[in-house]
C-alpha cells in the first residue's frame, strides 16, 4: 500500500481527529493560527535548511476523504455520522506563509504558518509535520555535506538504506536541494526531474572471467559516460587493469570518465590510483569515491590531500545517521481570543501571528529578528516568511527545484563561517525578539501563572 493522494488524508494521528469530533460537536471551527518549528538544532548543526513545502501544500490543495476513508473511520465505532458527514465534504480553505525551499532558518522561527478554521488547521499537522521535518532534515545534511566538499560534487547514494520507498524520493529531493548534484534514484528522476547517476555493481565485475573484460564491455555499452568500479578484487590492480581497456578501447574512440572507489583506505589508496591513471596516460579520468561516506569522513579524506574529485553519499545522508530526526512541532498561536501561548517546561511557545527578519551586513547573516506581524519592519530586514497559500490554493506556480538550490547555495555562503563549521559553535546564531513581541511574551506568561490567594 502506498501513500497517495486518495488515502493521505489519514495520514495523521487519531488524536487530530478525536480532536477535530469534538470541535465539530461544540461548534468550535473558528480561524486559528498554528507555527510550524524547532525548538532546538539537532547535535552538531549550526542551521537548518526549510525543505518540504511544495510537496505539503500539495498534500493541503489536494486534501479531502474519500469513500473508502470515510467507510474506515466508521468502522472504528468512534465517531458520529454527522462528524464523518462533515469530513466528507472538508477541504482546505485556509492561508499559508512560509520560509522558502532552500532557505537557513534556526530555532523558535516559524518555517511554516497555516491560518485557517480550526478544524482544517488541526487535522493537517501530523502530515505537515511528517513532510517537513523530514525533507529539512535531510537538506540540512546534503548541506553540510557540501560544504565538506568545497568545490567538488557529490551524489545521493541512499535509496536502498534509506526508511521506506516514500523516504527515498523525498531524500533525493531534499539531497539536491541541499547540493547533491545528482541522484541515484531513477523514479526521484522521473518525478522530480533530478540529475541521475550511477556506476556499476560488484557483480557486473564478477560476472566476467576477467576485470578487464567487464571494464571494456562496460564502456562500450557506455562508450561516453563509463566509470568504472576497481575495488572488487584488489583496488591498484583494478586501477592498472582500467589502464588497459583504455588502451584497447582507444581504437575505438571510446574515453574511460572515471573510476570508482567503494572500500579501504580510501585516502592512500586515492593516490596510488591517480599515479597509475596518470601513468597510463589518463590524467583526464577522475577518481570518484563512495563507501559509508558523510561529511566528516569527506572533509578528513580532502584533509589529507586525497586526490578525489568527486563523491557517493549514501546511508549517511538518506537517514542522516548522526542525527536522524528532526524535532519540529506544530502549536496554537493565535485564535479570536488573542494571542496563545503554552507554558510547558522546556517547551514554551511564543504567542501571536509573526514574521521573521533577516539581517544582513556586507552580504553576511548578522542576526535574526523574530517580530509581530502587525509591527512594522526593522530597517533593512529581509522578511523571510511569504504568503504561499490563500483561500486552500497556492498563490503562485511551484517554483523549479533549480531555484531551491541556488537559494540553498546562497544562504550557505551568506553563513558567518563560524556556522559553516561541521562541529556545533557556541554562542550559535543569535535570534532575537521585537521589544513588542518581548512584551507580549512578558504579558502572556504573566497571564496565565498562576495567582495566589487575595492576589
Amino acid at each position: 500500500m502506498w501513500v497517495t493522494g486518495a488515502n493521505a488524508a489519514l495520514l495523521t494521528d487519531l488524536y487530530e481527529l478525536t480532536m477535530a469530533a469534538s470541535y465539530f460537536e461544540h461548534r468550535m471551527n473558528h480561524p486559528a493560527t498554528f507555527d510550524l518549528f524547532v525548538r532546538h538544532l539537532p547535535p552538531h548543526r549550526n542551521f537548518l535548511i526549510a525543505c518540504g513545502l511544495e510537496d505539503a501544500l500539495s498534500y493541503l490543495e489536494d486534501f479531502h476523504f474519500e469513500d473508502e476513508a470515510i467507510a474506515y473511520l466508521q468502522s472504528l465505532g468512534l465517531f458520529k455520522d454527522e462528524f464523518l458527514r462533515f469530513l466528507r465534504s472538508l477541504r482546505f480553505s485556509g492561508e499559508v506563509s512560509a520560509i522558502a525551499e532552500g532557505e537557513a532558518y534556526f530555532p523558535e522561527e516559524p518555517v511554516v504558518r497555516v491560518t485557517a478554521p480550526l478544524i482544517e488547521a488541526q487535522v493537517v499537522e501530523t502530515f505537515l509535520l511528517n513532510c517537513l521535518n523530514f525533507q529539512s532534515l535531510i537538506a540540512s545534511k546534503a548541506a553540510r555535506v557540501a560544504i565538506a566538499c568545497g568545490q567538488r560534487q557529490f551524489v545521493d547514494f541512499s535509496p536502498r538504506r534509506d526508511h521506506g520507498a516514500d523516504a527515498a524520493l523525498k531524500a533525493a529531493r531534499a539531497s539536491y536541494i541541499g547540493g547533491a548534484a545528482a541522484t541515484s534514484n531513477v523514479l526521484a528522476g522521473q518525478v522530480y526531474g533530478l540529475p541521475v547517476s550511477g556506476t556499476m555493481a560488484h557483480s557486473f565485475v564478477m560476472s566476467f572471467e576477467h576485470e578487464v573484460d567487464s571494464f571494456v564491455s562496460f564502456a562500450r555499452t557506455f562508450p561516453h559516460n563509463a566509470t568504472l568500479l576497481i575495488d572488487t578484487y584488489d583496488t591498484l590492480e583494478g586501477a592498472r587493469n582500467a589502464v588497459r581497456a583504455a588502451k584497447l578501447l582507444e581504437p575505438e574512440g571510446i574515453k574511460i570518465q572515471g573510476v570508482r572507489l567503494d572500500s579501504g583506505d580510501v585516502a592512500g589508496l586515492a593516490v596510488g590510483v591517480r599515479h597509475i591513471l596518470d601513468e597510463g596516460g589518463l590524467g583526464h579520468v577522475g577518481v570518484f569515491a563512495s563507501g559509508d561516506l558523510d561529511e566528516f569522513r569527506i572533509a578528513g579524506l580532502l584533509a589529507r590531500g586525497a586526490p578525489v574529485d568527486a563523491f557517493g553519499v549514501g546511508t549517511q545522508l538518506g537517514v542522516s545517521a548522526d542525527s536522524p530526526a528532526l524535532g519540529g512541532v506544530y502549536k496554537l498561536v493565535e485564535d479570536p481570543q488573542g494571542p496563545k501561548i503554552k507554558l510547558s517546561s522546556g517547551k514554551r511557545t511564543l504567542p501571536g501571528r509573526k514574521q521573521v527578519y533577516r539581517m544582513e551586513r556586507g552580504g553576511e547573516l548578522e542576526y535574526d529578528l523574530i517580530a509581530l506581524e502587525a509591527e512594522p519592519p526593522p530597517a533593512g530586514g529581509r522578511p523571510l516568511l511569504e504568503c504561499v497559500m490563500a483561500k486552500g490554493r497556492r498563490t503562485s506556480p511551484a517554483p523549479p527545484l533549480s531555484a531551491a538550490r541556488e537559494r540553498c547555495r546562497v544562504a550557505l555562503a551568506a553563513l558567518p563561517s563560524r556556522l559553516r563549521a561541521l562541529e556545533e559553535v557556541v554562542p550559535g546564531f543569535p535570534v532575537r525578539y521585537s521589544e513588542p513581541l518581548s512584551g507580549l511574551l512578558e504579558v502572556e506568561t504573566a497571564s496565565h501563572l498562576p495567582k495566589g490567594p487575595g492576589l
